[in-house]
């Protein structure tokens, strides 16, 4: 071979090794959430977008800014129904038309838009919409079909919570039972027929923080020395993200349709946590996030031990940190980018960057062993006195707090104000229900502190998390 053809021979081997921006744009997308009071407008999002060579954008909604800002570009798009709408939408036809045409013909195909989501984990919230959710999936991909639209798959994103029984080990998962005959063997067997992808929120960060007793934080950040775990079938497992994949492949297969796509709707890490909350950093978010990439955009895929070579594509939450979402503090920041658009880390969502050719991250922090750390839920004294009001109600009757030692003539009915018997109040809850997921929320009415409340002979029992 002369020396020419030598040279663009090793040329052309080496790209063909390199995660090129067109694997990126098949596999590596981004939650665009629209929760925040500071966001920047969808023009200048779509520009971060673009700069960050983000391949795909799933929205909440059909927004019609965003959605135009997306026209003539190379990003796929996933557009979603609201939840509130899959009834209406179940029931009537013609009303799914009108969904399409109005919100998705006048886009398309200028926009890219690839998947029509029908609502968000609706088998987490109240069973009243779980018979209407097939239904309505079934009746807009007959409208697309009407409309002679055949490139747009339709489906839905469930969380981890379809599982039934714990996640260990992965092959025996199977779907709950509330919902494996009447809701996912029909949804299956549409999705099989009509070959698109079961959409997966998966969060390795809460199964962790549910059991970090036995999950250490290295299984669920990929760190290469954090042992293995073998399941029942010899299968081995590195990491807990192909653990809780290969937990609903499983259940998938238990019920009957073993070739089901999966693509990964929803996964990252937090950067801000509360005081009961573990690993939640922006060195572990950072950690995550860049590893996943490199999985995500493996050349050959990687797969999972269960499926071993299969692309799964994957959408990162979130784009920005949201301020407006309720919860825990880590609920309002997982972005990649803060609402000024600046970058909360270095990501490189290509793959191109390894490991050690980023900046020095922030130290995380020092995690205090589980069943170790003492914790109090008081009032939150900046909090409107009507909505605190509202709280203790709530703690002492539904939420079923001890509330007798604040009554007249008991040890902490003194100082005898709303502020002083609503601390008492939901730190008795906390301690009662945390467990069994109670929360330090109420609305914003309460906090979590590492400092003892208690006075003379009020004593508030600390939660030990």
């Amino acid at each position: 071979m002369a020396t020419a053809g030598r040279f663009l021979f090793r040329f052309l081997m080496f790209l063909s090794v390199l995660p090129s921006y067109a694997d990126a744009m098949y596999t590596i997308g981004v939650n665009y959430g629209q929760l925040g009071d500071n966001l920047p407008p969808p023009r200048r999002a779509v520009e971060l977008i673009k700069s960050m060579r983000i391949g795909k954008v799933k929205i909440y909604d059909a927004n019609p800014a965003i959605l135009g800002q997306l026209a003539n570009s190379d990003i796929e798009v996933c557009v979603m129904l609201p939840n509130e709408q899959i009834v209406a939408v179940a029931n009537n036809a013609t009303l799914a038309e009108m969904f399409i045409r109005n919100n998705i013909s006048t886009f398309y195909p200028a926009t890219p838009i690839r998947t029509l989501l029908v609502g968000n984990e609706i088998l987490s919230g109240p069973n009243q919409t779980w018979p209407y959710l097939v239904p309505a999936m079934i009746n807009l991909h007959k409208a697309l079909r009407k409309l002679r639209i055949r490139k747009i798959k339709v489906s839905t994103p469930l969380a981890m919570d379809m599982l039934g029984g714990p996640l260990f080990p992965p092959s025996n998962a199977s779907f709950r039972t509330d919902i494996a005959q009447t809701v996912m063997k029909p949804m299956l067997r549409f999705l099989h027929h009509t070959n698109a992808p079961l959409f997966v929120d998966v969060y390795p960060f809460f199964a962790r923080e549910n059991d970090a007793t036995h999950i250490s934080l290295g299984f669920a950040l990929f760190e290469p020395d954090a042992g293995i775990y073998k399941d029942v079938n010899s299968l081995e497992y590195h990491n807990l993200l192909d653990v809780q994949l290969d937990a609903v492949f499983a259940a998938m297969e238990r019920a009957g349709f073993p070739k089901i796509r999966i693509t990964i709707s929803e996964t990252g890490w937090p950067t801000r946590e509360d005081l009961d909350e573990r690993g939640a950093s922006i060195h572990n978010a950072a950690l995550y996030n860049r590893r996943l990439v490199k999985r995500a955009l493996s050349n050959p895929p990687l797969g999972t031990p269960r499926r071993q070579g299969e692309l799964i594509d994957t959408y990162f939450f979130a784009l920005f940190n949201e301020d407006l979402k309720s919860g825990p503090t880590t609920e309002r920041n997982w972005g990649l980018l803060y609402p000024n658009g600046t970058h909360v880390y270095d990501i490189d969502l290509t793959g191109y960057l390894n490991e050690s050719q980023y900046k020095t991250l922030p130290n995380s922090p020092v995690e205090v062993p589980p069943g170790q750390l003492k914790l109090w839920c008081i009032a939150n004294p900046d909090i409107n006195a009507t909505v605190l009001g509202g709280a203790l109600s709530y703690a002492c009757g539904a939420g079923s707090a001890d509330c007798e030692p604040i009554q007249p003539g008991q040890p902490c009915f003194f100082p005898n104000t709303t502020l002083s018997h609503a601390s008492y109040a939901f730190n008795d809850y906390y301690n009662r229900f945390h467990k069994s997921g109670g929360t330090c929320v109420f609305g914003g009415a309460a906090n979590l502190t590492t400092n003892d409340p208690s006075y003379g002979s009020c004593k508030f029992s600390p939660t030990y998390v």
